[in-house]
């Protein structure tokens, strides 16, 4: 006999380490799977990466593991992968990162150089619950330069899908797919598979109501953990189909209820924290200071040993990836992760000397000085100017507070327009539209999984070791 069967999905993405948010998420989450489960209703219960962000210290004090731990504390039973997982966190530390995890992580394109899934991902599974037959799996953005430099091999996810996508339809009466692809790619997959629900992620979007992209539902609660998702489905068993589809957004802002279990937990690992980034890594016996409008000692700092570390003639940096000064006397592991606490890492570009000077007269623009960043890893307030080692950059600053460039010059030499140059950089003035020629350049090299704040502590040892 034909039933209407219904489902609820509860879903999180892009916390970002934003912890203080995670109580308030696991109290309505648990109110909710107690709910359901008085009315004998079906709920599953999902977060679709980037939970983990390094510009957490206790994200970064315990690799991850704090937020691993957080999550086991909640309802959560299924799970995939963000970038902040993947890729900014080394290879054999991510190996070890979801072994004591409680919750299924499905992750159908990461694979290791001997073809390997990870020990702990599931390509996809299906799960049955009061018969329905639900089939999963997730796919992760392909970040092709940086999962290659560390090792692991990352793979198309539309070849993914069109392999793996038929072994679980054909089993599974709902199919829902965990993606941290950003919305432009669920909605291209919407257009192009069959799949029931997208649980999205990566491009921060609110997606409230939920859409129905060619009769898949879309779904994404944007970033650090505003809001939760909630989805409703239903299921004809006698046709066989989904016959109903929403999803909503619940806010999470505000003064809620928290989870005092959690709670709890987050004091012990922040104690954990602060004892582990409480090491001494260096002792100055005279202060680096920081500006992001004039030329500042601790930002050519940085650029020479962004320099010596790539080991190129020339790196550039702006001073808004130091977010204050660097004082004397001995330096902790948390002065540094305070200071600098991107998830950003070394990168060495190769590039025509024009592309050079557009580059250096484009970042002494008032936009570009005192532009609010957003993304591409930068975690500061703005840009500021940039810092140089190896060049000499002749500029002048009006009464009005513009800036001339007046010549770049290498080794005593103008800049020749034609010529190759090997710079060293940050990774995110590679991306994008933020420095158009400095993307357009060659041979790029990312260096993981070392951050910026990681070179910093590699030139205070080398200065004065401890």
């Amino acid at each position: 006999m034909a039933e209407q069967k219904q489902l609820y999905m509860y879903h999180t993405n892009d916390l970002h380490s934003q912890l203080n948010q995670w109580p308030k998420i696991v109290h309505y989450l648990e109110k909710q799977k107690q709910h359901h489960q008085s009315r004998g209703e079906n709920a599953l219960f999902f977060d679709i990466g980037d939970h983990a962000d390094r510009v957490h210290p206790i994200t970064e004090a315990t690799l991850g593991r704090g937020n691993i731990d957080l999550i086991n504390a909640s309802p959560i039973q299924y799970a995939t992968i963000g970038n902040n997982e993947g890729v900014t966190f080394a290879k054999n530390t991510l190996e070890r990162l979801y072994s004591p995890a409680s919750f299924d992580v499905f992750l159908s394109n990461l694979y290791d150089e001997q073809g390997e899934l990870p020990s702990w991902a599931k390509p996809a599974m299906t799960a049955e619950t009061q018969g329905l037959v639900i089939g999963m799996m997730g796919l992760t953005a392909s970040f092709y330069p940086f999962y290659d430099a560390l090792g692991w091999d990352i793979q198309d996810p539309f070849l993914i899908l069109d392999e793996e996508l038929p072994k679980i339809r054909e089993k599974a009466d709902i199919v829902v797919l965990l993606s941290h692809l950003g919305l432009f790619r669920d909605e291209q997959i919407a257009a192009s598979y069959e799949i029931d629900v997208i649980l999205g992620s990566h491009t921060h979007h609110r997606l409230d109501p939920a859409p129905i992209v060619n009769g898949t539902l879309i779904t994404q609660t944007g970033k650090l953990g505003t809001h939760v998702g909630k989805v409703e489905l239903t299921y004809d068993t006698g046709i066989k189909e989904m016959t109903e589809a929403s999803g909503q957004l619940v806010s999470m802002e505000g003064d809620l209820p928290r989870a005092s279990h959690i709670t709890k937990k987050l004091q012990e690992l922040q104690s954990e924290a602060e004892w582990e980034l409480n090491e001494v890594v260096a002792t100055r016996k005279e202060p680096l200071a920081i500006s992001w409008t004039e030329p500042s000692s601790f930002a050519t700092f940085l650029a020479e040993q962004l320099k010596n570390w790539c080991r190129t003639d020339i790196a550039m940096i702006h001073s808004g990836l130091l977010l204050a000064s660097l004082r004397e006397g001995n330096i902790t592991r948390h002065d540094l992760h305070r200071l600098c606490p991107h998830p950003i890492n070394p990168c060495v570009v190769n590039v025509k000397g024009h592309q050079l000077t557009e580059a250096i007269h484009q970042s002494f623009t008032e936009k570009m000085i005192h532009l609010p960043l957003k993304g591409y890893g930068f975690r500061g307030h703005k840009l500021g100017r940039l810092a140089f080692a190896g060049l000499e950059v002749d500029v002048e600053k009006s009464p009005t507070g513009f800036y001339q460039v007046n010549g770049v010059y290498f080794q005593g030499r103008k800049i020749d327009e034609s010529a190759d140059y090997e710079v060293a950089t940050a990774d995110m003035l590679t991306f994008g539209t933020l420095y158009p020629s400095i993307a357009a350049g060659k041979d790029k090299r990312y260096f993981t999984p070392e951050f910026i704040r990681d070179l910093i502590t590699w030139g205070l040892k080398n200065e004065d070791p401890v």
